[in-house]
């Protein structure tokens, strides 16, 4: 780091100019980089769903996926506009890949053109899933980019969903970024008293979304990448390049008010806050690392979207931002004239004459001095308290249920969610996405007697199913030997009614048991198989971040107790982040006061999500409160002291950071799709824990009842790890 400090003194122009270069150069492609990402991404190796896709192809006639176009009339419209749009499908038919509208679906179109309100016009879809949704989403464009006005066109079926889906959080992203800015520049302002400072943390979260959003352009070329990566990308940017910067910004603030020279002030502040940003940052990507044990191209492609901008914010905080800072001089810690006269008007108030008794050592005792009495006194209490809290907030989380689907994300009035009404009123609910089964023979062939009757025997079993809406025939395979059963139920496939359905159907075989091997697929399957997965792979997950967690603040700290404390306080608070999750979203508690629609469950992407970026966020924030209070111990040997001292350092800071971390997640936690606001409710409620009950509460009092059990480590062990601090061995700052 002091290399790295030297290297931009001297060249603070050249590393200026490269950064301005390389953002002119990201504009362009960030501005595009939702044209090529991906509403797919949600097949589940292996799984039935996936089977039923991959083998499809075996049925003449079959397809995938369900695409339809739904034609609704205006008043006064007649049956020529409406066949004229038939017309004009056909045209966007031809022109796309893996999709046509045959001549006899067409000529139905027309003839029921004459008599009915809304008239669907099937499509034919090839291709695997990933190609039918990116067809999707240019059809959808292309449809709505020229509607006649006397009718209007809708696209619907479950990749219409997803296509629709794109748009919306396109439009979430753009509503955050316009709420989120602006909050946090405020929250700078009271920060550090001085626009000019202010604004360097705000062009670092800018910076590094930017580029990101050209990196994720290029990386939507080479492989998939979904829909969500972006307001993932941008919510985490934009409070983890701010953050790093108050850290780096604060620290150099710091060591100029120690009396240290603006060049020395940024190398001690590169150091120290520099260095601790860039071991935080590294934790974060690995952390987010973890989701790659998710066997999902979805979760995989959000986790390298979010770790790419963390790569890139603190490439930004320990190099263009030093750079920034020596180019403003006096105008990156001096205080502005409004911020010194509120100083003023409050150190006035401060040292008003005291009542009698009082001392100047009590006058002069800070606050963070008095917070850590106040806990440390009765520490079992202030622990108890604090940790009955969390547990309170974490009951509903033993009731988590996970869910998927986007029928219920759009808005009522939404173009997507009203085209996939109108066909439901003309189709029927499941028509949109009916279940499918194939039957694969042990024996013989579907055209034999014995096969045959079995095969009608289940299709009978079906129809008096109460869920079941339609039975097809069983269609034989070209080669005979396995049969496909489509089966449309009376429900949208996302329904409670279509899930039991296919649970039925894959436990309860009837007459082909013993016969045939039935894999069932279909939408509703598909769902659910990715929820299975998600769910299924959260110990995993956990496992690493917890093993993980333990092993990098054992190394840092070279104690057996404080890390493993850590990892309980950490389950504490992500706990208690489902708890809320699941009151807001899956109980519906709060749906009148927030305006929510609460959708029955959460969002089977949100807590793998919740729980790798919140240990990472919160290492951020154990690294420099613990770092801190570890150095203090090493210099006193008193536990109490260095707590106090400690967080006398770094809270302040720490708060800050909190605090315009909260703010970012709760600007996406009033967009508009409920998987969005899910991690912007969890993230913003899981920091806000995790900097006040946890670091203010629970880290001085747990300290204070274990004592010198706090640094405890067996010698033999002592003598084999490395020394890792984040604290200048050659400057140690005069409020410490």
């Amino acid at each position: 780091m002091d290399r790295l400090a030297g290297f931009l003194e001297r060249r603070r122009w050249l590393i200026l100019a490269g950064w301005l270069v390389v953002l002119l150069a990201a504009l362009p492609f960030a501005a595009t980089q939702t044209e090529h990402l991906t509403s797919g991404g949600f097949e589940v190796p292996g799984s039935q769903s996936q089977v039923v896709s991959e083998n499809i192809a075996r049925f003449e006639g079959a397809q995938r996926d369900q695409l339809a176009v739904v034609l609704a009339r205006r008043d006064g419209a007649g049956a020529a506009a409406v066949r004229a749009q038939v017309d004009r499908v056909g045209r966007i038919a031809d022109e796309l890949p893996n999709v046509e509208l045959s001549p006899r679906a067409a000529a139905a179109a027309k003839r029921d053109a004459a008599a009915a309100s809304i008239t669907v016009v099937p499509l034919k879809v090839s291709g695997d899933r990933d190609d039918s949704a990116d067809m999707a989403v240019d059809f959808r464009d292309e449809l709505l980019a020229g509607g006649s006005g006397a009718v209007e066109p809708y696209l619907v079926g479950q990749q219409a969903l997803w296509a629709g889906m794109q748009d919306l959080t396109k439009e979430d992203l753009e509503s955050a970024e316009r709420i989120g800015f602006p909050v946090v520049l405020i929250i700078l302002l009271a920060v550090f008293g001085s626009l000019a400072a202010a604004a360097l943390p705000l062009a670092l979260g800018f910076a590094s979304v930017t580029i990101t959003g050209a990196i994720i352009f290029f990386l939507s070329q080479a492989t998939p990448m979904s829909v969500f990566v972006t307001n993932i990308a941008s919510m985490i940017g934009i409070g983890v390049a701010v953050d790093y910067s108050l850290f780096v910004l604060a620290r150099y603030r710091e060591e100029i008010r120690s009396g240290a020279g603006r060049a020395e002030g940024r190398r001690v502040a590169l150091r120290t806050s520099g260095l601790a940003v860039t071991f935080s940052g590294i934790t974060v990507m690995l952390s987010l690392a973890g989701l790659f044990l998710v066997e999902s191209t979805t979760i995989r492609s959000m986790a390298m979207g979010a770790i790419v901008v963390v790569a890139i914010s603190i490439l930004a905080a320990v190099t263009l931002l030093p750079a920034l800072m020596s180019l403003l001089g006096r105008r990156a810690y001096a205080r502005g004239r409004l911020a010194v006269l509120f100083g003023l008007l409050v150190r006035m108030v401060r040292t008003r004459p005291r009542r009698r008794g009082s001392t100047r050592t009590a006058a002069r005792r800070g606050f963070w001095e008095r917070w850590t009495d106040a806990v440390t006194r009765r520490p079992w209490i202030s622990a108890l308290s604090a940790a009955a809290v969390l547990l309170a907030l974490a009951i509903p989380a033993l009731s988590l249920d996970f869910g998927n689907g986007a029928l219920r994300q759009f808005p009522e009035g939404n173009e997507t969610r009203v085209g996939a009404e109108l066909a439901a009123q003309r189709t029927g609910a499941g028509a949109a996405g009916p279940v499918q089964a194939i039957a694969e023979l042990r024996n013989g062939r579907a055209g034999d007697d014995a096969n045959r009757a079995a095969l009608a025997s289940y299709v009978i079993d079906l129809r008096r199913d109460p869920e079941v809406a339609q039975v097809a025939r069983p269609q034989p395979s070209r080669d005979g030997r396995a049969a496909l059963i489509v089966v449309v139920p009376r429900h949208d496939p996302e329904s409670s009614a279509a899930e039991a359905l296919v649970d039925r159907m894959s436990t309860d075989l009837g007459p082909l048991e013993g016969v045939a091997d039935v894999q069932v697929g279909g939408a509703t399957a598909f769902n659910q198989d990715f929820v299975d997965l998600v769910s299924g792979s959260m110990w995993k997950i956990l496992l690493f971040v917890l093993v993980f967690s333990y092993l990098v603040l054992f190394l840092l700290l070279r104690s057996v107790l404080l890390p493993l404390k850590a990892v309980v306080m950490y389950l504490l608070s992500v706990a208690a982040a489902y708890g809320v999750l699941v009151m807001f979203f899956q109980y519906g508690w709060f749906d009148g006061l927030t305006g929510y629609d609460s959708l029955g469950y959460v969002n089977a992407m949100t807590p793998p999500f919740l729980l790798a970026i919140v240990f990472g966020l919160s290492m951020d924030y154990e690294v420099f409160l613990l770092s801190r209070i570890r150095e203090r111990y090493d210099a006193t040997g008193d536990t109490r002291r260095s707590v106090a001292e400690g967080l006398r350092a770094s809270a302040g800071t720490i708060s800050s950071a909190a605090l315009i971390m909260v703010a970012v997640f709760s600007a996406f936690a009033f967009t508009g799709t409920p998987s969005i606001k899910e991690i912007g409710v969890g993230m913003s409620v899981a920091i806000a824990l995790d900097a006040t009950l946890v670091r203010l509460i629970l880290v001085p009092a747990t300290m204070e009842i274990m004592g010198r059990w706090n640094w405890w480590l067996p010698k033999r062990v002592d003598r084999l790890l490395p020394h890792a601090g984040f604290e200048s061995p050659e400057r140690v700052p005069a409020s410490a």
